[in-house]
């Protein structure tokens, strides 16, 4: 699979971003209503979301920000289909999680997810644009399209030149940019970023900060987790977590 990746070569002037506006679903592509997920510590039930409804349209850039433990990254972990919730609906696509069986679920989160993370997980073994095209190797996409895709997006995050090379010869922000490529090379109904500038200097995050941006108005539905005040600044929405509920939801007014 890595031997079919490490031939790819650019062959795209710019990258086709699936426009959702244009032809939008019956219903958002993230939909959550009345989500409970209860964690059982010791002989206690700890609930670490507690009634949450939240829906995230398509072109909509949304920040979840609150305290430590507040239920930020159980509410991620339930969008990007790696756990179930206890109680409520969780629909991504379209699809409610928990109605799916393993194989469904495990291919709901391939085609239909995709995830930045802050410490940017980049296999250290693979050259940018192997790490880039994974997502489309899993899905068995055609050898020739995958090469025009990954060649796209590479250029569309500014990192072209860097495509065979290895993470440990790239700095840390084009490592999050090369992150952000294979998170929507497979074209995701949402993409969810977990502190994507938390191990980055201001420079670089203002980078990445922009690229978000950039990709919600073309019309992705993006979903981020920060404490950083500058990265909600930039989002249309800014959601407040408290104790595994949502105090706040409203318009960034930027």
């Amino acid at each position: 699979m890595f031997a079919q990746a490490a031939s790819i070569v650019s062959m795209r002037s710019s990258i086709d971003v699936h426009d959702a506006r244009r032809a939008a679903p019956a219903e958002p592509p993230v939909a959550l209503e009345a989500v409970v997920k209860t964690y059982r510590s010791g002989s206690d039930d700890v609930r670490a979301l507690d009634g949450v409804s939240l829906d995230v349209a398509a072109g909509e850039l949304v920040a979840i920000v609150g305290p430590s433990g507040c239920g930020k990254s159980t509410l991620l972990n339930l969008v990007g289909c790696v756990d179930l919730p206890t109680g409520g609906s969780v629909r991504i696509r379209g699809q409610e999680t928990s109605s799916l069986g393993d194989d469904a679920l495990t291919r709901l989160r391939r085609d239909g997810v995709g995830t930045i993370f802050q410490f940017f997980n980049l296999l250290p073994a693979l050259t940018v644009e192997e790490n880039v095209a994974l997502p489309l190797m899993l899905q068995r996409v055609d050898r020739a399209a995958a090469r025009e895709r990954v060649a796209a997006v590479l250029r569309d995050v500014g990192i072209a030149e860097k495509a065979r090379a290895y993470p440990a010869e790239i700095s840390g922000g084009q490592m999050q940019r090369a992150a952000v490529a294979r998170a929507i090379v497979h074209r995701p109904a949402i993409l969810l970023a977990d502190e994507p500038t938390g191990n980055l200097d201001q420079r670089n995050g203002e980078i990445v900060l922009a690229l978000l941006r950039e990709l919600a108005g073309r019309g992705q539905a993006i979903l981020m987790a920060t404490h950083s005040a500058e990265a909600s600044s930039i989002c249309d929405r800014v959601i407040v977590m408290k104790d595994g509920r949502i105090v706040s939801d409203a318009s960034s007014g930027r």
